[in-house]
């Protein structure tokens, strides 16, 4: 067994002598305050006055607290309504995301069929593609969606999937990226496995199912995050397909705020906080899994 190489005297666990540690550690903290600045300006933002807000020089703290602004944004608009909306949807999203994404990544890493190749490799090619790009061509397979909202066979007549939870959930269910960070999970993981599952008369659903799934707990965790946050903050999508207050999610329902004339900004504030609050508490939460999921991902 060779011996360990003997660690330099003043290096750390990372390798690096005090000096350069030290000055890692300062350009990330630097880098965290900077990242921390405009949330925490955020949150002092909604706790002003306008007066306060409309102050030169600025004012870093609130002169007077003004908690009501919380309340007074609640009311401004049915906030519950938006936030329900789009928790419904983020949640929709997340658990089709893991259930497909996850089969069609075991697939692709697990099975020999013709064709796995180039198919993985058209999931690749579709991580390349800019994502207001595909706008135009989903929202006109939602409008002429056929037989749905008085659409005929060849989807005119109607308004389709507009204005409906089928426009809201269906469209960017799975995800291209989700698909491929499975597959790059569920390729790692030993073949010894499946085949003593096969040997137990396993079918290929148990094996992926009961065998393999519980194994990449990284992976989940990430794609769920990842995927509830991405549904959660959307705006564009969903201000095209709705028209109904009643379908509005919690970004589209911030722009109450916004006129032409003015912009309510204590409102606007407070309105962003508490939308913003589930996703940090959400990645609190899951951010062990979540570093671990891209880590292992990236070195595979």
């Amino acid at each position: 067994m060779p011996a360990r190489e003997p660690r330099r005297r003043g290096a750390g666990p990372t390798g690096l002598p005090a000096p350069a540690r030290a000055g890692l550690y300062l350009a990330l903290i630097l880098i965290g305050v900077i990242m921390i600045v405009p949330f925490a300006w955020m949150v002092l933002t909604s706790l002003k006055t306008p007066a306060e807000i409309a102050a030169v020089p600025p004012q870093v703290l609130p002169g007077e607290w003004a908690w009501s602004n919380y309340v007074d944004a609640m009311r401004a608009a049915p906030f519950p309504t938006y936030a329900r909306n789009s928790f419904v949807i983020a949640l929709s999203h997340t658990v089709i995301n893991l259930a497909f994404a996850s089969m069609a990544g075991y697939a692709l890493a697990r099975l020999r069929f013709r064709g796995s190749g180039l198919i993985f490799f058209g999931f690749i090619a579709c991580l390349m593609i800019p994502t207001y790009t595909k706008i135009i061509p989903e929202f006109l397979i939602v409008r002429f969606m056929p037989l749905f909202g008085g659409n005929d066979i060849l989807g005119q007549g109607g308004t389709g999937w507009l204005d409906t939870w089928w426009a809201l959930i269906i469209p960017g269910a799975v995800t291209p990226f989700a698909v491929f960070l499975f597959r790059q999970f569920y390729v790692d993981l030993p073949v010894e496995l499946e085949e003593a599952a096969r040997l137990d008369a396993l079918g290929e659903f148990g094996i992926y199912a009961r065998i393999m799934s519980p194994l990449i707990k990284p992976a989940f965790i990430t794609v769920a995050l990842l995927t509830f946050e991405s549904s959660w903050n959307n705006f564009l999508w969903p201000l095209l397909v709705t028209r109904s207050d009643s379908l509005r999610v919690i970004q589209v329902g911030l722009s109450v705020f916004r006129t032409e004339n003015a912009t309510q900004w204590a409102f606007l504030m407070a309105g962003t906080t508490l939308a913003t609050v589930p996703m940090v508490l959400l990645f609190i939460i899951g951010q062990r899994y979540f570093v671990q999921g891209f880590a292992t991902a990236g070195i595979k």
